[in-house]
């Protein structure tokens, strides 16, 4: 909330959302602790990605996996595919298909980190080497060491998988895009002054105009912005 104000151009302190929120009763939103790779992520952020999946269960008791890689800096969020079968081979060519960027952005990466997941084989780590990105694999059960790709995880179930009912692969891809879209060029970010992963730095916020509401995913999310 306090994030939306600043993007319509609004100065207002967080002690005062809270304690609007507090009044309505609203409970502040859950914030990851710290993790023993705390030193290490803010040495290397810059150009530093993490990968990892995540579950969706669809209808008839269908359970579906997504890939993704978000970047640690930006909080920019790749979603490399929807599969119910996700193999070494099937997860190596979304790796491909994320390499062959026209923005440039994956150039970025240098390191890369994963957990030990079974469906991260070996050719997964050849991609990216290819590329000269290193691969850096999470330490054996200390799941605080993927927080941001874990961070992401919750968000998108919060936020968009666990207030939909998924019908099929399609419909998942469809949804998943438009959240993406979302998350990437509107919602706030605490890290990064509450502005998007794709905001422009050299873009003044208009204070002016009148203010319009826009539905994301069928109305599922709102987006607020100014009148042009």
């Amino acid at each position: 909330m306090h994030g939306e104000l600043i993007r319509l151009g609004y100065r207002v302190s967080e002690a005062t959302v809270r304690r609007i929120l507090r009044r309505r009763r609203v409970g502040p939103a859950l914030r990851d602790a710290d993790t023993s790779w705390r030193t290490f992520l803010r040495v290397q952020a810059k150009g530093l990605p993490a990968a990892d999946f995540f579950r969706v269960d669809r209808i008839f008791l269908r359970r579906l996996c997504v890939p993704f890689v978000t970047e640690v800096t930006t909080r920019r969020v790749h979603l490399l595919g929807v599969t119910a079968h996700p193999t070494g081979v099937w997860t190596a060519q979304q790796d491909r298909d994320l390499l062959v960027d026209p923005g440039g952005r994956v150039r970025s990466f240098h390191l890369l980190i994963r957990d030990r997941d079974a469906k991260l084989t070996g050719v997964f780590d050849e991609v990216f080497a290819s590329e000269g990105v290193t691969v850096v694999k999470l330490p054996s059960r200390t799941p605080r060491a993927g927080c941001y790709a874990g961070r992401w995880v919750r968000t998108v179930r919060a936020e968009c998988t666990d207030r939909t009912l998924i019908s099929n692969e399609r419909h998942l891809r469809s949804a998943l895009a438009g959240y993406a879209d979302h998350c990437n060029g509107h919602r706030p970010h605490q890290s990064r002054a509450q502005r998007p992963p794709d905001h422009d730095e050299r873009t003044a916020v208009p204070l002016e105009g009148r203010i319009e509401r826009r539905k994301v995913l069928g109305g599922l999310i709102d987006e607020y912005h100014r009148a042009a």
